[in-house]
């Protein structure tokens, strides 16, 4: 008769990379103002490409934007007032270096207890 291990539970694995689309929409909506979702793209888009950080074609990039933009709505750092977005108090704790400065602070915190 076999006997089975028990199964381990691995911990989650977090990209340590920059999210240029999160960052550029954090840029855009740090303004504060309301922006419907086609212009808000717009900007996206824009800021992208002046940084060459466009792939995948632009309808591939409105679906990620909406994405992180529904994703920042219900995380609740974005307000969606019918058809369009504004960025709350505090939108800038989303952006790539706000983030892997966290997970930096907590690896060597971790690393402290250890």
């Amino acid at each position: 008769m076999a006997t089975s291990k028990p199964v381990t539970k691995k911990a989650s694995f977090s990209r340590r990379v920059v999210d240029h689309v999160t960052d550029e929409l954090v840029n855009v909506l740090s303004t504060g103002e309301t922006l419907e979702f086609k212009v808000l793209f717009g900007r996206v888009f824009d800021g992208l490409k002046l940084k060459n950080a466009v792939s995948g074609g632009e309808e591939m990039l409105r679906l990620r934007c909406y994405e992180k933009i529904l994703k920042l709505t219900n995380s609740g750092l974005v307000e969606k007032i019918g058809k369009s977005y504004r960025g709350l108090e505090g939108i800038e704790a989303a952006s790539s270096t706000q983030r892997l400065a966290r997970m930096d602070s907590a690896i060597m915190a971790a690393k402290a207890k250890a």
